[in-house]
């Protein structure tokens, strides 16, 4: 019983003593934190007040570091202009007796980044995503929702993938 219980101890202490390590030696997911450091200290947004990804991309932002994203484009150091944000829905695939079997979701953004002064930090940026979903007549409402669902994902997805872009961008 006493060598069964000091093998338990010793096991407990050697993985404290690794779990130690790795936390000491800063060891990190990229990323895992949420944290963005953006190389400016205020942004204005241009998306209008009934975009989902606007509201998602400032809540992003502000959850971060010190960015402020400001509601006036003349007091921003940085403004973020949307060109076009787009959803669309194609047929991807019909069956045999030729009803949509696939359709083909796309999400896409367009977007460039100027200082205060007018001069492009980033340039006319295209993010496109896709995503497949089956369809099937005798489920209409549930594929409604999963489309819904899936829409969000390449949000939340669209999202991410500006803010690692706003992190990349050099300031004149």
């Amino acid at each position: 019983m006493t060598i069964l219980r000091s093998a338990t101890v010793l096991r407990a202490t050697f993985a404290l003593v690794l779990l130690a390590t790795l936390s000491a030696c800063g060891f990190q997911l990229r990323g895992s934190n949420g944290q963005f450091n953006m190389p400016f200290h205020s942004i204005y947004l241009a998306f209008p007040e009934t975009s989902a990804l606007g509201t998602e991309l400032k809540r992003n932002l502000r959850g971060g570091d010190a960015v402020q994203v400001l509601t006036d484009a003349s007091k921003a150091e940085t403004l973020f202009d949307v060109l076009s944000e787009t959803r669309g829905k194609q047929i991807l695939s019909l069956n045999a007796q030729g009803r949509v079997r696939e359709y083909l979701l796309t999400y896409t953004l367009v977007f460039r980044l100027r200082d205060a002064k007018g001069f492009e930090l980033l340039p006319a940026t295209e993010i496109s995503l896709k995503r497949s979903i089956t369809f099937n007549e005798s489920q209409v409402l549930g594929k409604e929702s999963e489309e819904v669902l899936l829409y969000r994902d390449m949000q939340t997805d669209l999202v991410q993938q500006v803010l690692r872009r706003l992190v990349a961008v050099k300031p004149t």
